[in-house]
Order: C-alpha cells, then sequence, then structure tokens
C-alpha cells in the first residue's frame, strides 16, 4: 500500500462531467489499497473570471480580500468532487486551506507556504476518508486566507505530499507526461520515462507549461517523487501504477533506473520574450548596475545579458531580454533613467523568442553547444543571444523562426528517432 497524493488541474475539472471522471480516477487509486489526498485547482476559467470582479469592484483592490474572492474557485471544485466521491459510495471530506491549516507567509495574492499541520489530515486518511483540500490557498500569520499566486496548485499538492510523507505526488493534466518537445510543433516528440528535477526546474523555466517551476523547486527540495499524467482517459482505462506518466526524481535516482538515458533530455521554446538594446552606454565600472538596478526594484527579470566590446569612445551597447509583458514598463522605466545610465538610445523587439536544449548529460559532454549554433547556422536561422547553465543552452532568435529551430534541433539531438523514450 502507497500513500499517494494526486493533484488534478483546471481542465481536468472544468464541469460536473470532467469531475466524475476525476473521481473514478481517484477511487480506483483507493480500491488498489492505497492512502490518498487529492489537490484541485479551480474550474478552468474561474479564476481569470474572479479576477476580473475584484478589479471591477476596485481598480486598487486590497491584495487580503483579492485572496478571499479568488480561492473561492478552488473551495467549489473541492466540495464538488468531494460530493462525487461519496455518491460513488466512497468516504471523502473536503480539507480547506484554514481547517488543516496550511501555514503560509503574510504576502498575499504570492504567498509561500512555511508549514502545514498534519496530523488531523493523516488520522482522517488511515480511517479510509479521501481527503479533498483545495489548491493554491492557505492561512496568513494573522489569519486571513491567502492565496499562493497563480499556478500554486501544483505547490500546494507538493507541499501536501511532503507534509505526509507521500510515497508519490501524481499531477495530473491535459498532457500525459513530458515530452521531449511540444508535440503540437514535432509529430515525433516523445513521451519521456524520466526527468531529473534539475532538468525540469530548467524546461519549466524556459517554456514548458507542464508543471509550474516552484512546484518542481519544492520537490526537489524536499526529495518528492511527481509523476506527470494525463486525467483525460477512459473510466476503464489501465491505473497509473501499471501505466506511468513521466517520473520526475533525483539524479541518483535517475542513475539507477536508466542507465542508458540520451545526453539531450528536450527543446523548450518560449515567445515571452522581448529584447532591449541600450547603445553607446558609457564603459565604465558600474555601467551596467545602474541599468539592471532599477529594473531589479521594479521586479522585472532580466534573462540574457550581452555586453558588447568597448568602442573607441569608452561607450559599448548592451543587450539583454526580459519578459514580453514587461517590454513597455520596462522601456518606460529606462528612458526616466537616461541621464543617470548615460546611453544614446534605445531599441526595443517583442517579435523574438528563446529556444533552449536541456539535459543533464551536458555536464559530461562536451560539444552540445557546438552543434546546436551548426544546426541553426545551416538553416539560416540568425543568433541574437546567448545564455548557458550547467545543463541548459538558450539562443535567441527572430519570433516567426521558432517552429523551425524546434524541429531542427529535435532532429539534431535524435530525439525523434523511434527508439524508446529515455
Amino acid at each position: 500500500m502507497a500513500r499517494i497524493v494526486m493533484k488534478f488541474g483546471g481542465t481536468s475539472m472544468a464541469g460536473s462531467e470532467r469531475i466524475r471522471r476525476v473521481a473514478n480516477i481517484v477511487r480506483r487509486q483507493q480500491a488498489a489499497g492505497h492512502e490518498v489526498a487529492v489537490v484541485v485547482s479551480a474550474m478552468a476559467g474561474e479564476t481569470d473570471r474572479l479576477v476580473n470582479f475584484c478589479r471591477e469592484a476596485n481598480p486598487l483592490y486590497d491584495p487580503a480580500e483579492y485572496d478571499v474572492v479568488v480561492a473561492s474557485g478552488e473551495q467549489v471544485t473541492s466540495g464538488l468532487l468531494a460530493m462525487t466521491l461519496q455518491a460513488l459510495g466512497c468516504k471523502a471530506r473536503s480539507w480547506l486551506g484554514w481547517q488543516m491549516p496550511i501555514r503560509t507567509d503574510d504576502a498575499h495574492a504570492k504567498a509561500r507556504i512555511e508549514d502545514i499541520d498534519s496530523q488531523a489530515l493523516l488520522a482522517s486518511m488511515a480511517a479510509g476518508e479521501i481527503a479533498v483540500i483545495p489548491g493554491f490557498q492557505g492561512l496568513s500569520h494573522d489569519g486571513r486566507v491567502t492565496t499562493l499566486g497563480r499556478g500554486g496548485s501544483d505547490t500546494s499538492a507538493v507541499a501536501v505530499a511532503a507534509a505526509i510523507g507521500a510515497d508519490r505526488c501524481d499531477i495530473y493534466t491535459d498532457v500525459d507526461g513530458v515530452y521531449t518537445t511540444d508535440p503540437r510543433i514535432v509529430a515525433k516528440a516523445r513521451k519521456l520515462k524520466y526527468v531529473t528535477y534539475e532538468e525540469m526546474l530548467e524546461l519549466a523555466s524556459v517554456g514548458s507549461k507542464v508543471l509550474q517551476t516552484r512546484s518542481v523547486g519544492l520537490a526537489m527540495k524536499e526529495g518528492v517523487r511527481v509523476q506527470v499524467l494525463s486525467s483525460f482517459i477512459d473510466d476503464d482505462a489501465t491505473p497509473a501504477d501499471e501505466i506511468p506518466g513521466t517520473l520526475i526524481v533525483s539524479d541518483d535516482e535517475l542513475e539507477g533506473l536508466d542507465m542508458e538515458r540520451q545526453l539531450i533530455t528536450g527543446i523548450a521554446a518560449d515567445k515571452n520574450e522581448a529584447k532591449i538594446i541600450l547603445t553607446r552606454v558609457p564603459d565604465r565600472p558600474g555601467a551596467v548596475a545602474t541599468i539592471f538596478g532599477p529594473l531589479a526594484a521594479a521586479n522585472i527579470n532580466v534573462d540574457m545579458i550581452i555586453q558588447n566590446v568597448g568602442r573607441d569612445k569608452g561607450e559599448t551597447d548592451v543587450t539583454f531580454t526580459v519578459p514580453g509583458a514587461d517590454l513597455l514598463r520596462a522601456q518606460t522605466l529606462l528612458e526616466a533613467q537616461k541621464e543617470a545610465i548615460g546611453f544614446n538610445r534605445i531599441i526595443t523587439d517583442g517579435k523574438v523568442a528563446k529556444i533552449s536544449v536541456v539535459g543533464v548529460g551536458m555536464k559530461s559532454h562536451a560539444g552540445v553547444a557546438s552543434t546546436m549554433f551548426r544546426a541553426l547556422a545551416d538553416r539560416g536561422i540568425n543568433i541574437q543571444a546567448i545564455s548557458t547553465s550547467e545543463i541548459k543552452v538558450s539562443v535567441l532568435i527572430d519570433e516567426d523562426e521558432t517552429e523551425l529551430a524546434v524541429r531542427v534541433l529535435h532532429s539534431a539531438y535524435d530525439l525523434d528517432a523511434e527508439s524508446e523514450a529515455a
């Protein structure tokens, strides 16, 4: 018997028919002898609807009251799923964030989980009751409802799994696992059996939408084994334990599971990028700090950074990227700081994309970057910027060449071979 946390996203909970399907999936896990806790998101589109209500009520809304409103979406689905399970003959009850409680800090709308009191929850599960927990919500130090930010239900599920010592946290989504790249772009993209925490963190941060970055970081910190599965399966389908999706584990565990792993795990693309060039910036100590200090203070994340070779007049051009949604705000902020920074003009481009190659095999193999650069050059795709980490190489290219670049790189690293996925 295992102790399992099952998490279902908004598309899985979108309406009574899908909630019944989820209830049947959950019931089969309990019937197999497992102790089960379920974490649910609000119905697809519901959180956006509630956010719009907040904005209409008061554009300068109180974040604490905002949390009260938007947390209600998950409360509805947790109650509905508990009732549906009861109708199927299961013992089930909902546990709201304040009832467990899930303790968080006081940062409303972006709270971080500090502690989960799991004693009553464990006792309930041991008695054969299915616990249904709304994701995304918790309780602040002063007793107010908090929310964890968009995508926070994945984080809730991993945190609950860590708190109760679960054997596994199954994340059910609208895809059946983690693929070598987006199957909508590359038809031969293959589902991966295993991915390390590091690889999943990198993939999530550079465009893969399967899991939220924060949840993966928490899973790595707490050592929670996470499995990605599809909830869109037939009622008589084989249980998840027999046909797994993608299992996300530590590097050490993966070594024991899969000795013949591929060098590269996957290719990710992110069109949510914008490029900024500041020309003729003074080439002196502290000049770069005057650019990125104000951006950091405004919570604008900067990704790729290139400082060109200095000019004869002690000047240089600085190129960097920011999230596409922050381009106008960043441009306005930099224009206001033009005199302090000392640049000549600002050039922006919102039609760029970041393409990333990810794989822990890079740690011990040379030539990964050169393969990437050569494959793109052979197809006439120009690289505008480059950034690297120990297990990732990312390049910035024209947005219109995104799909071509992904397909070219997927083939260059033999990821679309017909062999079994690693």
